[in-house]
């Protein structure tokens, strides 16, 4: 059940950056981050409200808005680099770079100990990644942007992994509202960004909304699966913009970047089932 919420999480980002992708190219960056965290906070805490939650503890809320921090810089730097049209690009590498600083902290610092099955899907995941992304060959603006990226993404799962299970999903509710007050000078400075037409802004919403769904499903896959696992299996997510690329937009799928895919899938077979 942990390896499927973990995939499920996975689809919820690749649709996110797809469709936040292709807004962000649309109208600024900055608008489609603050209204997405907000669409965000909306879901989580509805969400929360719903979910019970015996124990809810004040280290389960820090670390969640810890993990809410990690998730502001992550979209900012993300859909800057979306932006800028390289989503072949920021994307696989933010989650090639995230994956791996997550793993590594996740067995040096928090002692997880993956199965030879799983440390082989480990393994495959890095480098199907980075053919996914085409070998990283892309404009460096769009590198950099998936590298600083990447340090959100693995601060935000690592940190979200530490919520005690009692405290249902109260602490991605409070990681929204971290997300919220990180972004929210910046959104501040600049209220013309935010004046977007009503059918934009409620798009940018519904990102938001999709991107905290995703936070969920795999806060609960790691409360069921070891950490460096539900992270890798979460950060398979850059393999479905590609393909709706291919499928919706017309793009081309090059030899390596097909390889990847096909690692992708490899990896998530050993992953489940080690």
């Amino acid at each position: 059940m942990g390896a499927l919420l973990a995939l499920a999480s996975a689809v919820c980002y690749g649709l996110v950056d797809f469709t936040g992708g292709l807004l962000s190219r649309r109208v600024h960056f900055a608008a489609v981050t603050f209204l997405g965290q907000v669409g965000g906070l909306a879901l989580a805490c509805v969400a929360a409200l719903l979910v019970t939650a015996p124990g809810v503890r004040p280290a389960d809320l820090l670390w969640g808005a810890l993990s809410g921090l990690g998730s502001g810089v992550a979209m900012h730097f993300l859909n800057r680099g979306l932006s800028r049209g390289a989503m072949s690009v920021v994307v696989p590498v933010s989650a090639v770079t995230g994956v791996a600083l997550s793993v590594l902290c996740g067995v040096l610092v928090l002692g997880d100990r993956p199965g030879p099955l799983a440390w082989a899907g480990i393994a495959v995941t890095v480098p199907a990644l980075w053919l996914v992304s085409g070998g990283g060959a892309g404009p460096g603006h769009a590198v950099t942007d998936g590298l600083l990226a990447s340090a959100g993404v693995a601060v935000q799962y690592l940190a979200l992994g530490q919520a005690g299970p009692d405290s249902g999903l109260w602490p991605v509710a409070a990681g929204r509202v971290a997300a919220v007050l990180l972004l929210l000078p910046a959104a501040a400075g600049h209220t013309g960004r935010l004046r977007l037409p009503p059918r934009r802004s409620a798009e940018a919403l519904l990102i938001g909304a999709g991107a905290a769904l995703g936070l969920i499903l795999y806060l609960l896959a790691a409360q069921r699966q070891l950490l460096s696992v539900a992270v890798v299996l979460a950060s398979l997510y850059p393999a479905l913009p590609v393909i709706l690329g291919l499928a919706l937009l017309r793009e081309r799928v090059g030899r390596g970047q097909a390889v990847g895919l096909i690692g992708a899938a490899a990896a998530t077979v050993l992953l489940t089932l080690g």
